[in-house]
């Protein structure tokens, strides 16, 4: 099958195109989960932290939501591309470059805020923690740096990797107008010569911490299966998921920390599997251990969409993903604030948690409810339908 960039869409690619009046209740379950795992996970000295996904198994919430992001950005994009053109679904794509690229600014003025507010409360320098100093004195190097990622504070390293994926899509969807098998295999070149070159950006005097040669692969992963370039496995209970299963089950003993801190052994193989910067490189064992465990994850939940869609505040949670994530980062920094202030003792832990939670899904639900008045005075179609699901 070839993919034709013109103004008019084939047969086969239409089939991939979700319709304008459903969307897979799964991603958005999984991307509202995400944002409450990232949010727990990031919360300096957050007890919590111990019991995430993350802990008993090589990847985490971070694979998670890139995969995902790039499933949603083929279904907010791909149906441009096909229907209405090469040049229509790149003008689209920018668009949303330039609103993730304003979103990320914004981040970054919050995150200012709230560490000055905890520096004005509790007269701890939370901006010296950010490295914000720079930036609030109007350092004109360290602005121009920011502006072109070369400075990316602390809790502000993700939406770069997204923007950069993101003007990746047009390369990548002609690429495929030559063959749908085409662009998988050279973008696993490029996140193979990222690990063994290796191949990265500079940022903050080192380099990025998501580096976008190495991560362009989980996101462009989710985005073939959303176009439909790849043939994913049946999910059923097979020998594939069995093995999947087991990969997963022997990961367990290697990342978890009641194991890991006591067995000297297992952490010395952990260090050898997993060594500095495999989160930045993206090792193959935590790339593997998430395509496993989403096979296995899909397979169990895939006769329970019902279920699923009945957790509403996940499910739009997993709707609103920017907005919420801008909200959740900056309230990562406030609860930490409040855990310095407060202790750190049970009580304390899971009233900033369970706080986060709430205010997220009021942003999440706050979100929806501007964008269904928006949508009802353009007479468009309604928030969440399937071509605002990058958003």
């Amino acid at each position: 099958m070839t993919i034709s960039l013109g103004r008019t869409m084939p047969t086969e690619l239409a089939k991939t195109i979700p319709s304008a009046t459903g969307r897979d209740v799964r991603l958005d379950v999984f991307r509202g989960l995400a944002m409450f795992i990232i949010f727990v996970a990031h919360v300096p000295g957050n007890s919590w932290f111990q019991f995430i996904p993350a802990r008993f198994g090589f990847s985490s919430s971070a694979e998670l939501f890139v995969f995902c992001s790039g499933v949603a950005s083929g279904y907010a994009f791909g149906g441009a591309f096909a229907r209405q053109g090469f040049a229509a679904g790149a003008r689209r794509v920018g668009r949303r470059v330039a609103q993730v690229y304003g979103a990320h600014l914004m981040l970054i003025g919050g995150l200012a805020l709230a560490s000055l507010a905890g520096l004005a409360l509790l007269g701890v320098d939370y901006p010296g923690r950010l490295d914000l100093w720079p930036l609030l004195r109007l350092d004109p190097g360290a602005w121009a740096a920011l502006l072109t990622f070369r400075k990316q504070p602390a809790y502000a390293d993700i939406l770069p990797l997204y923007i950069v994926v993101l003007a990746m899509i047009p390369a990548v969807v002609a690429l495929a107008r030559l063959s749908p098998a085409l662009p998988l295999p050279l973008l696993a070149g490029l996140w193979l010569l990222a690990n063994y070159a290796p191949l990265n950006l500079p940022a903050n005097g080192g380099e990025w911490f998501f580096n976008p040669f190495a991560w362009q692969i989980v996101f462009f992963a989710g985005f073939a299966v959303a176009m439909g370039w790849v043939k994913t496995p049946p999910l059923r209970r097979g020998a594939l998921f069995w093995l999947c299963a087991a990969f997963l089950a022997i990961s367990v003993p290697l990342n978890f920390w009641a194991i890991v801190d006591r067995v000297t052994w297992i952490a010395g193989l952990r260090e050898w599997l997993l060594p500095p910067g495999n989160q930045t490189y993206l090792s193959p064992w935590r790339f593997g251990h998430f395509l496993a465990l989403a096979y296995v994850v899909l397979t169990l939940v895939d006769r329970h969409r019902a279920a699923l869609a009945r957790a509403t505040w996940i499910v739009r949670v997993g709707q609103q993903s920017l907005p919420t994530f801008l909200a959740s980062t900056i309230l990562i920094w406030v609860g930490g604030m409040a855990l310095d202030w407060a202790g750190r003792e049970p009580l304390p832990t899971a009233l900033v948690n369970l706080t986060g939670f709430a205010i997220i899904v009021a942003v999440a639900c706050t979100a929806a409810a501007l964008k269904r008045e928006r949508a009802a005075r353009r007479g468009a179609a309604p928030a969440g339908a399937p071509m605002q699901a990058a958003e």
